[in-house]
Formats: C-alpha cells, structure tokens, sequence
C-alpha cells in the first residue's frame, strides 16, 4: 500500500467518480483487471460509473455482455480462475438473483473445493437501495443474502474515500467480495486521497463518537444515523454512530468496545428487518460479555416486511429515515423498547 501524500490528500469527488479513479488506477497497475456488464462500454454503465473507461482501456478490457447475468458472471469467475481480475457490474443488485449459482456455488466455493490451489479474484459491483422509484423489482437491499455465504466478502462504503478503497482493497483480494453501492450515494461528495490506498476489509469505523447510546449502521443508513444523532444533541442524547463498512466480516471487537461502553444498541439497515444484518449484529452482542452491559433491549430498524413500493411517499415510509432513526433513538435511550 502506498503511503497517502498529505499535500494531494484533501480533494473532493463524487461517490461515483471515486469508484471510477480506483478502477482506473487499478488498470493502469495490472493488466490483469478487466471490467465486465451490461451497458459499462460506450453507455458508460446505468449510472454513469464506467464513463469513460472503454475510451481511455479500449474494449478488449472493458467488455459489455449480454443480457444475461448468469453467463457474464459466470465468464467473470472463470476469468478470475484463469488468472484475471475482473470487475463484474450488475445493472441493479437485485440482478444478482440471476446469477447465484456463479456467485454461490462456484465463486464462493471453489477456492475450498480445489484445496486452495486455486484463487477466484473476482469483484462484484452492485448498485443498490431505494429511494429512485425504481420499485420492487430494482430497490431491494439483499446484502444479507450473501453474508450468510462462506467464501464471500461483502462491503457496503458509504463515502467516497471508502468506495475508493475499499474496491482497491477488494481488488488486492484473493477471495470474491461483492461490493453494494447505494444508488443515491453516487451524487454525494466528499475527501478522496489521492494515488492508491486500500481500506482495509472487516474493519469498522467510528464516525461519531457517543455515550448514550450505540447505532450501527451502513451504507446511506450511516448518513441518516449521524443527521439523527445530531437532532438529538439538544435533548441530552449523545449517539456513537459505528459505520460497519464491512457485513462479511464484521468488526466484533469495534461494535462490542461500543455496547459495552454506552449499554444500549441499535441496529440500523434497509434490508427487510427480518433475517437480516441486525438480526446477526444482535446476536454478536447477545453471545458474549457485552451483553452484561446492556441496559435496554437492542432495537432493529430495517426495512417493512413487504416489497418495496414505487409510490414516493410509500417507498420512503418503508424504510429507515432521519426522523424515525431519532424516534427509535429516544425511545432506546428511554427504556421504552
């Protein structure tokens, strides 16, 4: 890993664009990273990530496939055996569905299957999350799908300087890592080093520190726990706002030190609440010390038990926002859970 110039370290750039100098800076590096989807080439991808690439690579390494999730990712896995790096872009995550088998059962499994004589290199792009009007089809959040899985890395960056790094860092990694882009962080801007950094993979990071109270959240979830934290400075109420970065593998030890030291935990995520990353988290806590700390009951606050909906208004009342993360907050800190 290079060592970050303190005199170049403070630019801004979009989400988006920080995703693009990272795939950048990793072609120009090795030849071995190639990048694979529908639309990435002269469209420059469904949001405008891959932009330029085709015209600065050429389309011999930034290659449109088919519309067929399945087969591009399945030549992404067996590019990655072969000793490629490929960068698989799923239109919508809620594509990947098409793909499990590529992405479950081979991706995930063969490094442990072939005895670690093999290594699958291959990193899945996946734009994800509501909030555009896409509807049910287009705005689900399905990362917890994949953490459940063995052999696979999931991340979820909330901020350009990690989108940036964390997809170096995925690239530096011999094992697949699906990477879940929230579809309306793409706009937001913020600090980008420059030159190549990774951010390391499975680590958490305090954005805001607190003693009340611990929310761990992720991706956009992260920005509407620190807005909410905020609102709640002028009750008395002071937040610690953990951003996970990293859903397979997660930091224990960085959200533990947390409950054991503010006694009261929420879990905030857009995925359906059932079955999901706070149904994990919760249990991480539950089984071991820190639960002897706790002085109310974890609260979980995920997404409606429904599909979800194209109505604005609707889609938005579905999941998690700024206002019911700070009700869910009082009510934690209250002891009314």
């Amino acid at each position: 890993m290079n060592a970050i110039n303190p005199e170049t370290a403070l630019r801004t750039m979009s989400y988006a664009e920080a995703i693009r100098e990272a795939m950048a800076l990793a072609m120009e590096a090795d030849p071995a990273v190639v990048l694979m989807g529908e639309d990435i080439g002269v469209y420059g991808g469904a949001f405008q990530v891959t932009l330029d690439l085709i015209e600065r690579f050429g389309p011999d390494r930034v290659m449109d496939t088919p519309i067929s999730e399945l087969g591009g990712a399945g030549v992404a896995v067996g590019a990655a055996l072969t000793g490629l790096k490929p960068i698989y872009e799923f239109q919508f995550s809620d594509f990947a569905m098409l793909a499990m088998e590529q992405i479950v059962n081979q991706a995930a499994k063969l490094r442990y299957m072939l005895g670690g004589e093999a290594a699958v290199p291959v990193v899945f792009r996946l734009p994800s999350g509501s909030g555009t009007g896409a509807a049910a089809q287009h705005s689900q959040s399905i990362e917890a799908w994949f953490g459940h899985v063995p052999g696979l890395k999931v991340l979820q960056p909330s901020t350009p300087e990690d989108a940036k790094g964390m997809l170096l860092a995925a690239l530096a990694d011999p094992d697949p890592v699906m990477i879940f882009e929230h579809k309306l962080l793409y706009k937001t801007r913020g600090h980008v080093p420059a030159g190549r950094y990774l951010t390391p993979i499975g680590k958490a990071l305090v954005r805001r520190t607190g003693t009340d109270l611990t929310i761990v959240a992720g991706s956009i979830m992260v920005h509407r726990a620190l807005e909410a934290a905020e609102t709640l400075v002028a009750e008395g109420i002071s937040a610690e706002v953990i951003d996970l970065r990293s859903i397979r593998p997660i930091d224990h030890a960085t959200i533990l030190a947390s409950v054991r030291k503010t006694g009261r935990l929420m879990v905030v995520y857009e995925g359906v609440k059932a079955f999901g990353v706070g149904a994990e988290i919760s249990a991480l806590v539950a089984e071991s010390d820190a639960f002897d700390y706790l002085d109310a009951p974890i609260l979980r606050l995920g997404a409606a038990d429904a599909p979800v909906p194209y109505n604005p208004d609707l889609e938005r009342a579905a999941v998690p926002q700024v206002d019911t993360i700070a009700a869910g907050a009082r009510r934690l800190f209250r002891r009314e859970v």
